[in-house]
């Protein structure tokens, strides 16, 4: 008889840690949309919140990826169907300028907008970044806009470069990737715009940038299997391949060609030039 009541025991508690096995399984598990994001800057507002994130800790000099949230404080919820519009303004002493910026999606996470912009320079005491965001919520136009700091990049390296091309146009040229350089074949990724106005920045299309990284402590060495950038249509960026041998500090020597295959701006590296006057660094 005790047997029994063992075995029936065990039974119920069998079936009671199966049932919440199952509840465990079933339990639906909620993602953070922004982790790994740093909250950046918030914007109040009399019925709602505008939460800005970066991936890094400031905004820099050069390409940032920019996400931003809003969420509606009579219902406690973000919202989705805003259809964000975004201006960045730079504020010198004796005028004003816009930076190059992607349109905002939402197309990953209903409540989240992502985009980019590239900072051609840095915010000081007198000169400074401003955010304006156009979007709609509850059926109002609604306009906010933030005073944003910008500073050079925390590790110091070259990554974007503004320059009069032989063509008279300016360009904006931006480091995207890799972000984390391996000592491999890494894809490398960056984005070129020009400057048609103080407030116009289009991006420019199949244009080519030769690549040539160069180690100029280690003699100023090269690396196989480098391949130069081209246009991509899909993510209207530019895409190559980089090889990095060794660990240490690396120059990118880049040569910026248009459609005809003229030279904008860089040049070649020789014995007698051992750097192009277009280039980004790297230290990993």
């Amino acid at each position: 008889m005790k047997t029994l009541k063992y075995i029936f025991a065990i039974l119920i508690l069998s079936v009671s840690f199966v049932s919440c096995s199952d509840d465990d399984e079933n339990t639906p598990v909620e993602v953070n949309p922004v982790e790994g994001l740093t909250m950046i800057y918030e914007i109040p507002a009399a019925d709602h919140i505008v939460q800005i994130y970066s991936e890094k800790q400031n905004l820099e000099v050069g390409y940032n990826e920019i996400s931003f949230r809003i969420k509606d404080l009579a219902s406690n919820e973000y919202v989705g169907n805003a259809a964000p519009t975004w201006m960045p303004m730079m504020h010198m002493e004796t005028m004003s300028h816009s930076a190059p910026h992607s349109t905002l999606t939402n197309s990953e996470e209903s409540t989240v907008y992502k985009g980019y912009i590239v900072f051609q320079m840095a915010s000081n005491e007198t000169e400074y970044w401003e955010l304006t965001l156009n979007y709609n919520l509850n059926g109002q136009a609604v306009e906010e806009a933030v005073m944003v700091s910008v500073v050079q990049p925390a590790d110091g390296m070259k990554k974007t470069q503004v320059f009069m091309g032989s063509d008279e146009t300016r360009y904006i040229l931006a480091y995207v990737n890799p972000k984390s350089p391996m000592v491999a074949i890494n894809d490398l990724q960056a984005v070129l715009y020009k400057m048609e106005t103080m407030m116009n920045f289009p991006i420019v299309e199949n244009y080519k940038i030769t690549v040539d990284p160069r180690m100029p402590g280690m003699g100023n060495h090269s690396s196989p299997n480098n391949v130069d950038m081209t246009y991509n249509s899909t993510s209207k960026m530019y895409n190559g391949k980089l090889s990095l041998t060794m660990t240490g500090y690396w120059k990118i020597n880049l040569k910026l060609m248009d459609q005809n295959g003229e030279v904008l701006k860089g040049e070649d590296v020789t014995e007698l030039n051992p750097e192009s006057s277009l280039y980004f660094e790297l230290e990993f």
